[in-house]
């Protein structure tokens, strides 16, 4: 079985040793050089020009076009993967046997949901973000990908979410899932005003595809295993808790929302 996992990254970063991951330049069309030993993601068919907007979302759509021999593809960021135990060590990643191993039973692997306990997931979007791309996405599905729209409906009072934009699933599945994720992002993009949007709000459609990831799996119906992360870095809990009551509770300005 031929396996591919894509390890996005902007920037030089140690990657893991085993050949399944591959780390890939996003973005690499508005970068002044390429990274040494990266696949860059401006070639063959890709969207890298649009990484400021779309995020690692660009190694999906590389992904799409370019890695159509492979049986299995999957996404990590340079520092988050999934793992067969949480941690901070490379040695804990799945290897191509246990994702194979995996995929006989379920469809997609994807990381542990977030739970937000609070507060639902889509009032934990219009609260760290500007709202307008998230509405208009919204409008997008009801009118135009009705049916997504029973799924839609339950995610967005759902308190879990599965987060990141990272995933490992067959390539069959992987090509229906990046259809409807482009297909949805390409129809918001044409309707939204990026020129109105400040900061982190102008890499919205990345954003707005981790929520999509949901939407299709319940729409297909589809059988997940969940997985922890192997992380590089250490997260501040404490510093994130903090950001996230404040923008619970209405204090929006000056809050961080990605660590």
């Amino acid at each position: 079985m031929k396996i591919t996992i894509l390890v996005a990254s902007h920037k030089q970063y140690n990657m893991p040793q085993d050949p399944i991951y591959r780390a890939i330049q996003v973005g690499a069309a508005v970068q002044d050089q390429q990274i040494e030993g990266f696949i860059p993601d401006n070639t063959g068919t890709n969207l890298s020009v649009k990484n400021p907007f779309y995020n690692e979302l660009t190694a999906l759509y590389w992904a799409k076009y370019n890695l159509t021999d492979q049986d299995v593809i999957g996404l990590a960021h340079y520092r988050r993967f999934l793992g067969r135990k949480s941690s901070h060590s490379y040695k804990d990643l799945l290897t191509d046997e246990e994702i194979e191993i995996a995929l006989q039973k379920y469809d997609i692997l994807l990381p542990k949901q977030r739970n937000y306990f609070i507060e639902t997931q889509e009032e934990h979007y219009l609260n760290a973000h500007d709202n307008r791309p998230y509405n208009i996405m919204m409008d997008v599905i009801s009118k135009q990908f009705p049916e997504y729209l029973p799924a839609l409906t339950e995610f967005r009072k759902s308190r879990t979410a599965h987060m990141f934009n990272i995933s490992i699933m067959p390539q069959v599945l992987f090509q229906d899932y990046t259809d409807f994720v482009f297909a949805v992002l390409s129809e918001v993009e044409k309707q939204t005003d990026f020129e109105q949007l400040d900061g982190q709000d102008k890499r919205a459609m990345g954003y707005l595809g981790e929520r999509l990831m949901d939407v299709w799996v319940r729409t297909r119906q589809l059988k997940i295993a969940e997985y922890p992360l192997v992380t590089t870095e250490k997260t501040n809990w404490l510093e994130k808790g903090w950001y996230f009551l404040l923008r619970h509770f209405g204090h929006q300005q000056n809050t961080k929302t990605h660590f």
